[in-house]
């Protein structure tokens, strides 16, 4: 099969875990070349995510590799079942690759948990909010970028509208909620579509007051996506050249020990509509 020219996160993250279950088993890929009756050239593009892969064939390897995980198996030959283009390929050669894989883990998160520092959450933001947001880039983005960016932004939005939304945790500090993008009347609509969507069954938002002091990481927003199963949770972060994604288990074990020691000093669901309420008054 021809190489892929760009391996998306995903495609590139299913590899990955084929590489981490090969190297689990102590094998090289020479070892894995034999035991396989491939060659390593097909494996390493294929632990690369430049070769495609079947479900049929993860389970043959990770067979072959005695991976102990049949759940954690299953969920990998379910990466490879995704034939159709995702709504983000509409926007490929047009916006960053990173957006579109942050779209695409959304997606398919199962759940999400979020540390939110200057910013409402992507998934909670108005069009009014958006547009003001990229308004601020540098450089500027020219009026068609400006369009494609923020139809994007609008778009990640449905994922909280499918039939089995993900859970999600919106832990928001209480410099984004003060933060008038766009000025005091978009700030006010901003606020109340927080509070508006706060209400859905699936979404939980609460705020991270000033007055409980410093917490971990407090210099940077975090993104938490839980997959399927353990192995396949990612975390973004935000860099200066665009998203990063991280899942080695080391990093994901801390950032989920962030993340629960942020929750602890936030305020409770209540409390938080409550104190939101109070800063629309102010802003």
């Amino acid at each position: 099969m021809p190489p892929r020219k760009a391996p998306t996160a995903r495609q590139r993250r299913l590899g990955t875990e084929l590489k981490k279950i090969r190297e689990g088993a102590g094998l090289s890929l020479a070892d894995a070349a034999a035991l396989l009756s491939t060659d390593r050239t097909t494996i390493s593009n294929t632990e690369s995510g430049r070769f495609g892969v079947s479900g049929d064939r993860v389970r043959t390897w990770a067979g072959q590799y005695d991976c102990p995980d049949p759940e954690y198996v299953e969920a990998l030959a379910a990466m490879t079942e995704e034939r159709g283009k995702g709504w983000w390929e509409d926007y490929r050669g047009e916006l960053s690759a990173g957006a579109l894989d942050l779209a695409e883990l959304e997606h398919h998160a199962v759940a999400l948990r979020a540390v939110q520092m200057m910013h409402m959450p992507g998934l909670l933001q108005t069009e009014d909010y958006a547009r003001a947001v990229f308004a601020e880039a540098v450089p500027p983005l020219s009026p068609a970028d400006h369009r494609r960016q923020l139809s994007h932004r609008l778009k990640r939005r449905d994922v909280l509208d499918r039939s089995t939304p993900p859970r999600c945790t919106f832990l928001i500090h209480e410099a984004a909620l003060r933060m008038t993008f766009g000025g005091h009347k978009i700030a006010q609509a901003q606020l109340a579509y927080l509070l508006s969507e706060s209400e859905r069954d699936n979404v939980t938002v609460r705020v991270v007051p000033f007055a409980v002091g410093g917490f971990p990481n407090a210099g940077s927003s975090t993104l938490y996506v839980y997959g399927p199963v353990a192995q396949l949770d990612t975390v973004q972060t935000d860099t200066a050249t665009g998203p990063a994604f991280l899942d080695a288990e080391t990093r994901l074990a801390n950032y989920r020990a962030v993340l629960d020691r942020t929750e602890t000093k936030s305020l409770a669901p209540k409390e938080s509509r409550d104190f939101i309420r109070e800063i629309a008054q102010q802003v």
